[in-house]
């Protein structure tokens, strides 16, 4: 039994010149059947294999190395043909099953790489600050005290008020965007909306309302990023990223 694996990074249309190294640094190379072409390098098993890479995967260091590099490699062939990245850490027992994968879902990947020739993913997100809303004054024995004479009874009122302030503003703010996400999806032949991001995640504090994909002709990108800019403003900020390899719209499942 072979002591390596096949870890497949995507499934393209054509071969590209060059690609960087893939996870573990290993060189990448393709295999190619019926006018698909799969991007692999071999792994070894005692690290790759099912339950070593079950241990892996809680090593949250060599997980953000190992998808750095899988993304570098799908980066490379996406900006070059049109691409069908694959998910994280897929790994086979060898290329005799990559081959078997590319006969048997032939039909599947041709039409994923059909919906992306000549376009791109473009990421959209939207934030809002929730302490950006004028705030009544919080501190006890502040403000309206000298109104009912009662210091913890007055503060009490201010808490509530700014809980439902905050509250209608977030309200409001989801609902801006609803509306930026709509308007970014007639740019878009496809869109998704994903989960807001974990904090810890986006490096942010304030308040993710919108983590959204946008599948874009390329020959509309400046008409996305122009309307895309439009609707920012007003305490909302949107910012947007990209282009990136098709990942929301093309992902498949493999096994």
């Amino acid at each position: 039994m072979s002591d390596t694996g096949t870890y497949l990074y995507a499934v393209a249309r054509d071969e590209v010149a060059a690609c960087p190294p893939g996870v573990a640094d290993a060189d990448v190379r393709t295999i190619a059947l019926g006018g698909l072409v799969a991007y692999v390098s071999d792994v070894p098993l005692e690290r790759f294999g099912e339950e070593p890479l079950r241990r892996s995967l809680e090593d949250m260091d060599w997980l953000a190395g190992t998808a750095r590099a899988h993304h570098r490699v799908v980066d490379a062939v996406a900006a070059a043909t049109p691409t069908a990245p694959v998910r994280l850490v897929t790994v086979y027992d060898g290329d005799e099953q990559v081959r078997d994968l590319l006969e048997r879902r032939a039909a599947d990947f041709a039409e994923v790489l059909e919906q992306v020739i000549g376009r791109r993913e473009w990421g959209v997100k939207a934030f809002a600050d929730p302490g950006s809303a004028e705030q009544p004054d919080e501190r006890p024995g502040g403000g309206g005290c000298e109104q009912s004479g009662k210091p913890g009874t007055a503060y009490l009122q201010r808490r509530r008020a700014n809980l439902r302030g905050r509250e209608q503003n977030r309200r409001q703010a989801l609902a801006r965007a609803e509306h930026i996400h709509a308007a970014l999806a007639t740019v878009a032949v496809a869109s998704r909306r994903h989960r807001p991001q974990d904090p810890r995640l986006s490096g942010r504090a304030d308040w993710m309302l919108l983590n959204g994909a946008y599948l874009v002709d390329e020959g509309r990108v400046g008409e996305f990023a122009e309307l895309a800019g439009e609707l920012g403003g007003g305490g909302i900020e949107v910012t947007v990223t990209g282009p990136w390899a098709p990942y929301s719209f093309t992902v498949m499942e493999t096994r």
